[in-house]
C-alpha cells in the first residue's frame, strides 16, 4: 500500500509546491480535486480536458517527484431535485471520469448524491426510517426511480472509458453504508464501488473490520480515505450521535472528524490496514484532513507518520512455517 493525500488542504499553493512538501514528509501518491466540493484548484477541469501539452506536463511534473495519481475527485449531488445544480454535477462527474481515462488515472471519487423525496419535492431528503410510511414510498422512488436508473448510465460511461468509480459512503447521500453500497453496485456494473472512508462509519456505529470484511466479499473497494473520527461519548449519551451542531463548535459536538490516530489509535489503525491486505487491496491511503482541531500542515504530518508504523511496504513472501 502507499500512503496518499487528497491535496485539498493545500490548495493555497500551487500543485507543484503541494507535490514537493509532500514527497518530503514520504508521500507517494496525491488525490486531486477537479469539480464538486473539493473545487479544482489543482486540476482546472477544462483547462487539461483533451489538452495533451498540459497532461505531458502534469506527468513530468509528478515523474520528477515519484508521485502518482490515485484517484481523481469530484464530490457533488448529480441526484439533486434542482435541474442546474443536477447537470453541473453530471457534468463535473462525467468529464472527470474522461480526464482520468486521459490521464491513465484508474479512479474517480465521489458521492452517490440524494434526490427529493418525490418528483415535486424541491430539497434533498435523507431518509433514515421505514415509518411513518411516506418515508418508505419515498426510499423505494429515490432508488428505483432516480438513482438506479441514473447511476447504470454513469456505470457504462465509466465501462466505455475502463474507469472505476469509488462512492464515497456518506450520511446525507443516499449510499452512506456498505449493504447501500453493494445495492448500487448490483444494480449497475462492476465500476461502481466504494470509496471506502472509515471516519463516516465510526460515529455510525459500524465495525470498520467488518466493514472492510463486507465489501471485500463483493470485490467491492477501489479507494481508500485514511481519514479518523471520534465520538465523545460526554455529548452523544444525552443527544445521540445524528449532530446538527456546527464543526467548529467542538466542544458541544457528539462527534469530530479527527488526524488519523486521534480517533482511534495505531493498533487499530494497523488492524484496518492488514484487513484491506486481506480481501485484496493494495492502492492508495488517500489521507483526507478535516480535523478542526489542528492545522492542515501538523494534521497531515501527523496521519503521515501513524501510517508509515501501519502499512506494509512488501508483498506477502511464502508461507514457509506451513
Amino acid at each position: 500500500m502507499e500512503i496518499g493525500v487528497l491535496t485539498v488542504p493545500l490548495t493555497g499553493q500551487p500543485l507543484e509546491e503541494a507535490v514537493s512538501y509532500l514527497d518530503e514528509l514520504g508521500v507517494s501518491t496525491i488525490e486531486l480535486g477537479c469539480g464538486g466540493y473539493p473545487g479544482e484548484d489543482h486540476l482546472p477541469r477544462n483547462e487539461f480536458l483533451g489538452n495533451q501539452t498540459a497532461q505531458a506536463e502534469l506527468r513530468e511534473m509528478l515523474d520528477e517527484y515519484g508521485m502518482e495519481i490515485s484517484a481523481l475527485a469530484t464530490h457533488n449531488n448529480p441526484l439533486h431535485p434542482d435541474d442546474e445544480t443536477a447537470t453541473q454535477a453530471d457534468t463535473d462527474l462525467r468529464e472527470a471520469i474522461e480526464l482520468a481515462d486521459e490521464l491513465d488515472v484508474n479512479t474517480v471519487t465521489c458521492f452517490s448524491g440524494l434526490p427529493a423525496g418525490g418528483p415535486d419535492d424541491e430539497v434533498p431528503n435523507w431518509v433514515t426510517a421505514p415509518w411513518p410510511s411516506d418515508h418508505s414510498d419515498a426510499h423505494q422512488y429515490q432508488w428505483e426511480e432516480v438513482a438506479i436508473p441514473y447511476w447504470q448510465t454513469v456505470a457504462d460511461h465509466a465501462a466505455e472509458h475502463g474507469v472505476e468509480i469509488a462512492i464515497e459512503m456518506h450520511p446525507n447521500m443516499l449510499v452512506y453504508e456498505p449493504s447501500g453500497l453493494v445495492r448500487l453496485r448490483e444494480a449497475t456494473n462492476d465500476c461502481i464501488g466504494a470509496n471506502f472512508d472509515p471516519s463516516h462509519l465510526y460515529w455510525q456505529g459500524i465495525d470498520v473490520a467488518e466493514a472492510i470484511r463486507f465489501l471485500g466479499e463483493h470485490d467491492a473497494i477501489h479507494h481508500v480515505h485514511a481519514k479518523d473520527a471520534k465520538v465523545y461519548k460526554a455529548n452523544a449519551r444525552t443527544k445521540g450521535v445524528l449532530d446538527t451542531t456546527p464543526y467548529t463548535r467542538e466542544g458541544e459536538r457528539s462527534w469530530l472528524f479527527r488526524s488519523v490516530g486521534y480517533g482511534h489509535g495505531e493498533d487499530h489503525w494497523k488492524d484496518v490496514v492488514s484487513t484491506l491486505r486481506m480481501v485484496g487491496y493494495d492502492g492508495a491511503l488517500s489521507i483526507e484532513h478535516e480535523d478542526s482541531l489542528t492545522s492542515s500542515r501538523e494534521g497531515l504530518e501527523k496521519a503521515v507518520d501513524t501510517l508509515e508504523r501501519a502499512i506494509f511496504e512488501t508483498t506477502p513472501g511464502d508461507v514457509y512455517w506451513a
